[in-house]
């Protein structure tokens, strides 16, 4: 069989949809400036969807420093791998100013969050090591994983007995061998809006030798006292191996890094392939998240009030009934209940009627059956985007409730 052929005639859980979804529920188009509220097919939405958590993507001293240094440096600066020609004092710089935000040794530039960790997993285990992670980590986690030639065993969510057993299991093969144990999780996992258990993981140490590292994209910047993510707001900053975090989160940018002692950093330095292999970042994403680092740092209270407006959407969701699960970070989750078709429905009103625009997620990212509106709070985010916001969901999920969805799947030709 022809292989275009074969994936063309099967063309996935999602891209079933695309006929009717493409555009409106999937790849969306939100146009105008970077705020908390923009505009979908021409009218103004309130926007719970975009990863800008510090409201510093649109600020006028971000703005100022990304176009100077564009002017300055042009987007090709420096040219080829860092490895080959395309270091510069800068790069050196911001990575030096990165660790030491996260209270790391050393820290390393990657050009990329989702190639970034796939590529640090596949360089830091061999054949003869084990990988244990979390059955909720991230798909560029899995997708790093998958790349591992040895053995590797996901615990259940969140659950330390699950992780107990696994490590258990993975020390009695690695007895007599030369291999090692890779714990991996979130600091903070992305759907569900909950922490990793990163204190119990990291009790766990004195009964079994392992490295744990850290995918902390939603937490850097939004957790901790100064920032420095899920580790510092649990208080084992220090006992985390190997930290890692993107800025496509809090600096609302591109690019990523990871952090930890010199030596590990050093050689990762040298063998992390998605690094080696491929292009520097360009200087103004390095100057322009120099900037972010700096503003980060010097107004705190960014964060406070990015957490009062998470505080006063958390307690008013839940006051009209509505479940979000056990999220304790900025990530808001909203679980219904319906089928593929009323979820696409509820949205369609959603943004159509009530002016609201939050990222739907369904099967098969969720069960069947479940429907989950994940909204991101910003700092920028006023109390009158909350209250207009909680009055739309009060009344949406009253109409998902009362079968209306339903109907209007057939009424869109979308059943």
């Amino acid at each position: 069989m022809d292989i275009f052929n074969k994936r063309a005639n099967n063309p996935g859980p999602l891209g079933q949809y695309a006929d009717v979804a493409e555009g409106y529920w999937i790849f969306p188009k939100l146009t105008g400036e970077l705020k908390s509220r923009m505009k979908f097919n021409g009218k103004e939405i309130i926007c719970w969807s975009v990863n800008n958590y510090l409201d510093i993507g649109n600020h006028p001293e971000i703005r100022k420093v990304d176009t100077q240094a564009t002017q300055e440096w042009g987007l090709s600066y420096p040219m080829g791998s860092r490895m080959m020609s395309g270091n510069s004092d800068l790069h050196d710089q911001l990575e030096s100013a990165l660790a030491s935000f996260v209270q790391k040794e050393s820290a390393l530039l990657l050009n990329f969050g989702y190639q970034g960790i796939m590529s640090t997993v596949d360089a830091l285990v061999d054949r003869h090591d084990i990988i244990v992670y979390d059955s909720e980590c991230h798909a560029c986690i899995v997708d790093g994983v998958k790349m591992h030639m040895g053995k590797r065993f996901a615990y259940t969510h969140n659950d330390m007995e699950s992780l107990d057993k696994c490590l258990q299991r993975a020390t009695n093969l690695i007895q007599d061998t030369t291999g090692g144990i890779l714990v991996i999780s979130e600091g903070v996992f992305g759907m569900r809006g909950d922490q990793g258990k990163l204190k119990e993981i990291v009790t766990l140490k004195s009964k079994y030798d392992f490295r744990l590292l850290v995918d902390d994209a939603h937490g850097f910047g939004t957790l901790g006292e100064t920032g420095a993510g899920a580790g510092e707001e649990q208080g084992v900053q220090q006992d985390i191996d190997l930290y890692f975090s993107t800025f496509a989160k809090s600096f609302a940018s591109v690019g990523a890094f990871l952090a930890g002692d010199k030596d590990i950093i050093r050689y990762l330095k040298y063998n992390i392939r998605s690094q080696i292999f491929a292009k520097s970042l360009p200087m103004p994403i390095v100057v322009g998240a120099m900037k972010r680092l700096e503003l980060l740092k010097a107004m705190p209270e960014l964060k406070d009030k990015l957490w009062a407006n998470v505080n006063r959407l958390k307690s008013g969701l839940k006051e009209r009934g509505l479940d979000i699960g056990n999220t304790n970070s900025c990530v808001t989750p909203v679980y219904m209940h319906g089928s593929v078709q009323e979820a696409m429905a509820l949205v369609q009103d959603m943004r159509d009627n009530y002016n609201i625009f939050c990222s739907i997620v369904v099967y098969p990212v969720i069960p069947k059956g479940m429907i989950l509106l994940r909204l991101i709070p910003t700092a920028g985010h006023t109390f009158e985007d909350i209250d207009i916001t909680l009055d739309a969901f009060a009344a949406i999920a009253d109409r998902l409730k009362q079968g209306i969805y339903k109907e209007a799947a057939v009424q869109f030709a979308i059943s």
